[in-house]
């Protein structure tokens, strides 16, 4: 298949999956926040947490995919991965402002991901992410279709690895600091049971989110971005 059909069938892939996410994540809101969604968290059942967890982990799995089945090396299907994730994160949102008006701003706090650990933020902050995605996918992918030889060096992965761990660091610094200002480390991995660290993480209400380790990390993408297209040349 040739590049720009590719690229015009991902990206359609990505959107609709946008629209599925934001359908589900309507549904939700209507049963959980009749009201509008806000911090604090409403308490969910026990299923429907299971079932939140292991949506976002088949959604992983799906985005994954796509990078296994449209790219032809390793570096194609990290892009094409990327890419799709970039674009199906910011129709996402695109479509939940069109159909319930949310967020109000970019400024609005979100609850972002599960998967290891809670990730909250403001909504502008997934989508920079996106779009720095989307920004470093195109640039392997245009560099592997006119240098066959073309590889992401290791230092070049270590760069752009750490980069991601910074601004991952940056989603979770928040509500983290929430969680050990109640429990030690210690306490937490001691717990016997999850239902204490439930029952406070639903009274949490983001505070600050620390703009100097987003924009370090994004700052380290960026710099391990410009590292890959130099050294393919």
């Amino acid at each position: 298949m040739r590049f720009r059909s590719k690229l015009i069938w991902v990206t359609l892939f990505a959107i609709a999956m946008g629209l599925l996410e934001s359908a589900v994540v309507i549904y939700m809101r209507e049963l959980l926040y009749p009201g509008g969604f806000s911090f604090p968290l409403s308490p969910i059942p026990e299923r429907l947490a299971v079932t939140e967890l292991l949506r976002e982990l088949a959604t992983l799995v799906m985005l994954v995919g796509v990078g296994v089945v449209a790219g032809r090396n390793f570096p194609e299907r990290f892009a094409w991965f990327i890419f799709s994730f970039g674009v199906w994160d910011i129709f996402y949102y695109v479509f939940l402002k069109l159909l319930i008006g949310w967020p109000t701003s970019m400024l609005t706090w979100d609850l972002l991901f599960l998967i290891p650990v809670t990730w909250t933020g403001p909504v502008v902050t997934p989508v920079v992410c996106s779009m720095l995605m989307i920004t470093l996918a195109l640039v392997i992918l245009r560099r592997t279709g006119k240098n066959p030889t073309f590889r992401i060096s290791p230092l070049s992965w270590v760069i752009l690895i750490a980069g991601a761990m910074v601004v991952f660091l940056s989603f979770i610094t928040d509500y983290t600091r929430f969680i050990l200002h109640s429990f030690t480390l210690r306490e937490l991995w001691s717990l016997p049971s999850k239902q204490a660290l439930f029952d406070l993480s639903v009274q949490y209400i983001p505070f600050s989110f620390p703009w100097m380790i987003f924009a370090a990390g994004s700052a380290v993408i960026i710099a391990a971005g410009i590292r890959i297209f130099n050294e393919n040349r």
